[in-house]
């Protein structure tokens, strides 16, 4: 660490423990820190609610300020940078399509990818800000591999707080410049670090969703009834919008059967929610497309055997890729055993060991 001394680090800051520990951590191996805010929060959408453990919402004003105090009582310098008017067109607009497009989309991947390791180290060199690494409070690792000269995204060494998922869409440049210094810490370490060194963040929940609301909150779409009709063809009730729904749901349906119902299907074209079994949300295939790779240069040609999470908290499961010939930025995933919920919109990211290998959005 010695050769990266004095040099400077720009950390996005949120105002959580992870990022706060995150900063004063980076200060205290010698690195010169810089702390960066992006500011969000749109008054375009009305009767929002507060912010909350969220990282979107109206509580955003106050919580800056927060931050900004944070800096200043340790002599820091910290930045706000307006990015509000780009994050509606790159993540509220992204949501709100996907969802009336029948797919159920991850904000956070997105935001990750485009905004915070994108849009606010750039917003920041175009203020003339120099710095040599970008960081911030998540939990994973990225490393060079010096045979192949790439840098791999591995998992944070804390299983239960692992967000490699999340980040599975950065860049080899990203990555080279990205510190993550509590990739190799556990939750209960860094709340009990930034207690010693008395963070106010120290105690503070953290951010559980972007948006603390229901999502349709941000879909702003009027009422439309349609129908909700049993796979087999019969049809069992009314809603007002296939957006209500998601693949996998089995609460709030409004409807009586003889067993479980779950939602099996979306059909946005016609405005219909298609329920079934337990059993009828099990597959053992998937089509995944917009795939980026980040242990790669390009996909193998061939297939080849990795393991796959659909979904952030689920058990990595063992799959067979199979590279597509008709999209290059395409696979299908052929798994051991047959899954629950395999969602449109979602993200399926590969692994082998602790390396994230890549991953693209879910078709089918």
């Amino acid at each position: 660490m010695s050769s990266e001394i004095n040099k400077t680090v720009l950390v996005g800051l949120s105002g959580g423990v992870d990022s706060s520990l995150a900063l004063i951590l980076l200060k205290e191996e010698g690195y010169h820190v810089i702390g960066v805010s992006m500011s969000i929060y749109n008054r375009d959408i009305p009767n929002l609610l507060p912010s909350g453990n969220a990282c979107y919402g109206a509580e955003e004003k106050t919580e800056l300020k927060e931050v900004s105090e944070f800096c200043r009582q340790r002599g820091i310098e910290h930045y706000i940078f307006d990015c509000s008017e780009e994050y509606k067109k790159i993540v509220l607009s992204y949501f709100k399509e996907e969802y009336l497009s029948g797919r159920t989309p991850n904000p956070c991947i997105r935001c990750n990818a485009s905004m915070k390791f994108g849009l606010l180290p750039e917003a920041a060199k175009k203020q003339g800000l120099h710095y040599d690494f970008f960081a911030t409070g998540h939990y994973a690792r990225a490393e060079k591999d010096e045979e192949t000269g790439r840098f791999f995204l591995k998992k944070g060494l804390d299983a239960k707080k692992d967000q490699s998922y999340f980040l599975y869409r950065l860049t080899q440049e990203q990555l080279q410049k990205t510190l993550f210094p509590l990739g190799r810490m556990t939750k209960e370490q860094t709340r009990q670090m930034a207690a010693e060194r008395g963070l106010p963040a120290s105690d503070k929940e953290d951010s559980q969703d972007f948006y603390a609301g229901h999502y349709t909150d941000l879909l702003q779409a009027a009422p439309k009834k349609g129908v909700i009709r049993h796979i087999n063809g019969q049809v069992l009730g009314m809603h007002n919008g296939f957006w209500n729904f998601t693949i996998g749901q089995r609460k709030g349906l409004g409807i009586a059967y003889k067993e479980p119902l779950f939602v099996v299907d979306l059909d946005a074209a016609h405005n219909v929610v298609v329920v079934g079994g337990a059993v009828d949300l099990e597959k053992k295939e998937a089509i995944v497309t917009n795939a980026c790779w980040s242990a790669f240069k390009k996909i193998p040609a061939e297939p080849f055997e990795a393991f796959a999470k659909h979904r952030s908290t689920q058990k990595e499961q063992k799959v067979l890729v199979v590279p597509s010939k008709e999209d290059e930025n395409g696979f299908k995933v052929i798994f051991e055993e047959p899954q629950r919920s395999l969602t449109p919109g979602q993200s399926l990211v590969l692994y082998r060991e602790d390396v994230v290998l890549g991953g693209g959005i879910l078709v089918s």
